[in-house]
């Protein structure tokens, strides 16, 4: 349609990158959400809306002409062990859309049916992840945390079997890439020079267009990706988010958080916390989200080589110094994140031990990390050494950060304020996401589903019909485990 602006950039790169496949039909699709805001972002004509056309385009049942479907080819390291074809086993782009801002969009069915990368695979989604990756990448947008989105869910009136059968659905996602460490691992694996380098100019005039111009573009490039995922990382780690699977082929070149199936958000802190079932040595545990970082950019870099230098030994020394440059971006943004976050106005390397000493008493008595900066956030902070047990620590902490806000030039109103804007009163809480997966697939019941996507949209905000889902589970709704959603 001509109001819709729609591009294939990605599929026009022909058959090395992508393979064009259809979704299957499925029986009895039903609507579960439709983001409306994210659909006006978009430009998306109206009849795609909640609309009947719009539910056969977001079950894969009817595309319209503008649709180019294809499923994306990309290696990867999971759990550090190399796979090198891998690709979308159960995800289908049908299109790069133009949005009122002038930005490119993928547009993309999860769970729509097998792909030429499914390896044996059904392709399908059972209800639960696809009610968990709507909730959490919403709320991660209104968090402030770069990601992809989510446009739409739909039932598909058909049951998936894993252990068990399942209600199956899909969902639409939204991204500004779906472009990831593992696609780049894929092109640089065939050994061919132009094809690299061909698909590095195409990401870059996409993605980093202010480094095609530089004097070494291929190096301004390699530092972009490392600045943007060692910012995301360090947002991570300021709202208590652990991903749960880091493999290299879930990390975007964009810095956008991509694949919402183990994650969770962290209770009591405990920088060894890990959730997913699958992630049985800790490999990615909170503590190690940095770390793990820096080792799937390094894999990146390695992909570059070719581009960098003339000769391997130059390439590998100008990666090398291109990776040296996370820790100082990740610990800047850390810093500046977790001042923020304490009320600090402007953060100086001395705060870091401010940080770190109150981490530490916060694991020592498990207290709840978005509760403790939030209650950090009121006008009486004090109240906050309630959460602890060893009260002489804790007033020592409390003496230090009193003498460090007091030094700023701002009222506590404007302290207050401050730190409200950066210390969330909601979070996804894994308890209340597994209830509402729980409802949705037992019963149909999407009550609490919309409840808590209408609360996370503004999780800053203290609103007392939403109070129920600022608190901490209880024992007996605590929830250890998160699974994968394939």
């Amino acid at each position: 349609m001509a109001e819709l602006k729609v591009q294939h950039s990605l599929a026009v790169l022909g058959s090395t990158f992508s393979q064009s496949c259809s979704p299957t039909p499925v029986a009895a699709p039903e609507w579960l959400a439709f983001n409306q805001p994210l659909a006006d972002e978009l430009a998306l004509p109206e009849q795609y809306h909640a609309t009947a056309v719009g539910l056969a385009l977001f079950a894969g049942n009817n595309l319209p002409k503008w649709c180019q479907p294809i499923a994306q080819a990309y290696a990867g390291h999971q759990f550090a062990n190399y796979v090198p074809r891998l690709g979308d086993g159960r995800a289908i782009l049908l299109a790069e859309v133009k949005a009122a801002d002038g930005q490119l969009y993928d547009i993309q069915l999860k769970g729509a049916g097998p792909t030429p990368f499914s390896r044996g695979g059904d392709g399908r989604s059972p209800i639960g992840p696809v009610i968990r990756e709507y909730l959490v990448s919403e709320a991660m947008h209104a968090l402030g945390v770069p990601t992809t989105r989510a446009l739409a869910a739909v039932s598909s009136g058909e049951m998936v079997y894993r252990d068990e059968a399942l209600p199956g659905a899909i969902m639409t996602r939204v991204a500004k890439s779906h472009i990831r460490i593992g696609t780049f691992q894929y092109v640089a694996a065939l050994g061919d020079t132009a094809r690299l380098t061909e698909f590095t100019d195409y990401v870059i005039a996409r993605h980093y267009p202010q480094c095609a111009n530089q004097q070494q573009p291929y190096l301004k490039f390699l530092q972009a990706v490392i600045a943007a995922q060692a910012a995301t990382v360090a947002h991570w780690m300021s709202l208590g988010f652990i991903h749960g699977v880091m493999n290299t082929d879930n990390m975007t070149i964009t810095g956008e958080t991509i694949d919402y199936g183990p994650c969770a958000f962290m209770e009591a802190f405990d920088e060894k916390t890990v959730f997913s079932a699958i992630d049985r040595r800790g490999r990615y545990a909170y503590s190690n989200q940095p770390p793990v970082a820096l080792w799937n950019l390094t894999r990146f870099a390695e992909t570059l080589l070719p581009l960098l230098a003339a000769d391997q030994p130059a390439a590998i020394q100008v990666a090398s110094a291109a990776l040296e440059l996370f820790s100082q971006h990740y610990q800047a943004a850390y810093l500046q994140r977790m001042t923020a976050k304490l009320g600090i106005e402007h953060g100086v390397p001395e705060d870091a031990e401010l940080i770190s000493s109150v981490l530490v008493l916060m694991q020592q008595d498990k207290v709840d990390f978005t509760l403790f900066f939030r209650q950090l956030s009121s006008n009486k902070p004090a109240i906050t050494g309630e959460l602890f047990n060893d009260q002489n620590s804790w007033l020592n902490w409390f003496s230090a950060w009193q003498a460090r806000i007091t030094a700023q030039h701002r009222t506590d109103e404007q302290r207050v304020t401050a730190m409200q804007r950066v210390n969330p009163e909601l979070i996804p809480r894994n308890h209340l996401i597994q209830q509402a997966i729980e409802q949705v697939t037992r019963d149909g019941d999407l009550s609490l589903f919309n409840q808590l996507k209408q609360a996370w949209l503004t999780p800053f905000n203290s609103d007392p019909a939403f109070v129920a889902f600022s608190r901490p589970a209880s024992e007996q709704e605590r929830v250890q485990r998160t699974f994968c959603g394939t």
